[in-house]
């Protein structure tokens, strides 16, 4: 299959679970309590001391984030940092859609799987229906998919992942707010922010929804604007940092 296919076939699928997604879950999510990621761990400890180590990426989105990651994880080189990716997306959904990413991608991405190590170019998609969360355990990184309550109305949550990297991660973090609907990962970008991460929100012109990045900027939570096509570039360049 060339390029432009495989490029076409992602947009189609792309599509298609944005329309299920919003007829299999819209339901669900009004009805839910709009919880905090207190129901799925605690707040980071203040001034906490995290020793240096590698760094890790975490990267949130919703509404147009399928096309979103479309263009920036295509654009890394496999010498980039280790990422942990949470995209609003229904169950059965995202091993496919990682799948169809990996294929146009030199880093390798992939559906994340329970206490998977997060590694130099590698990416891990949370799971539909469940959340995502990065640990320690030394100078090295892994993850833990998790079942649990919604999240801001959303499982997989962006602002419970976020949380988790202000709590492992803290300056050795980074964090991106991609386009999407609602304020899911504003609250998470800020402790990431306050833990001494750098933090990023994709730009208004940028966006196919600016609600997620507008909400972490009113928050205090983002360091800076990108456009979206800065995004992979900005990426590849934290070695040098």
């Amino acid at each position: 299959m060339n390029s432009f296919s495989r490029i076409d076939s992602v947009r189609a699928a792309s599509s298609g679970i944005a329309a299920n997604s919003q007829t299999q879950n819209m339901h669900e999510r009004l009805d839910a309590p709009k919880l905090t990621a207190d129901a799925i761990l605690a707040a980071p400890k203040p001034h906490e001391r995290i020793p240096p180590t590698e760094r890790i990426v975490a990267i949130g989105t919703s509404a147009g984030g399928t096309k979103a990651l479309e263009v920036v994880l295509p654009g890394l080189k496999k010498t980039c940092p280790g990422i942990v990716i949470v995209q609003h997306m229904p169950e059965k959904f995202t091993a496919a859609f990682a799948m169809r990413l990996n294929q146009l991608s030199a880093i390798e991405i992939r559906e994340a799987r329970d206490r998977d190590l997060v590694t130099p170019g590698l990416a891990l998609i949370a799971p539909g229906g469940k959340h995502l969360l990065v640990r320690r355990n030394g100078l090295k990184y892994y993850v833990n998919v998790v079942n649990g309550p919604m999240v801001c109305r959303h499982r997989p949550s962006v602002d419970v992942l976020f949380r988790s990297m202000a709590c492992a991660a803290g300056r050795n973090g980074v964090g991106y707010i991609l386009t999407g609907m609602g304020d899911d990962g504003a609250r998470g970008m800020r402790e990431m922010f306050d833990a001494g991460a750098q933090t990023f929100a994709q730009n208004e012109a940028s966006c196919v929804v600016f609600g997620m990045p507008k909400e972490a900027v009113r928050m205090g939570g983002v360091r800076d604007q990108l456009p979206l096509e800065r995004v992979a570039d900005s990426i590849n360049r934290l070695y040098a940092l």
